[in-house]
């Protein structure tokens, strides 16, 4: 959870009043190592922005469409990628490939 900037600058405040690190941080209910990072730096850090995915979401629910018994190993060579990547992208779209290995 990212406490607002304006609460941030709150607590910074009383702390340049007076107030201890360890009684800020009893007050409200934050650890003394919180306020001390933001004596550091007061702005949260940005969001990550991670890259977009490799494997087209609809173009795999296609295939898996098209060729319900392809192995991952397959689709990961029409896909150009591994089958790391496929075992993944069916996992993050909730999609199950019956796996045709007998026990």
């Amino acid at each position: 959870m990212t406490y607002p900037v304006h609460f941030r600058k709150k607590v910074l405040t009383k702390l340049e009043e007076g107030m201890s690190i360890r009684d800020l941080a009893d007050k409200y209910d934050l650890s003394p190592t919180t306020i001390q990072q933001w004596k550091k730096k007061l702005e949260p850090k940005p969001d990550c922005v991670r890259k977009p995915f490799k494997i087209d979401d609809q173009a795999l629910r296609d295939d898996v469409a098209q060729f319900p018994t392809d192995y991952h190993t397959q689709r990961a060579e029409r896909f150009n990628c591994s089958a790391v990547a496929i075992s993944k992208a069916l996992k993050r779209l909730g999609l199950k490939v019956k796996s045709s290995r007998s026990r």
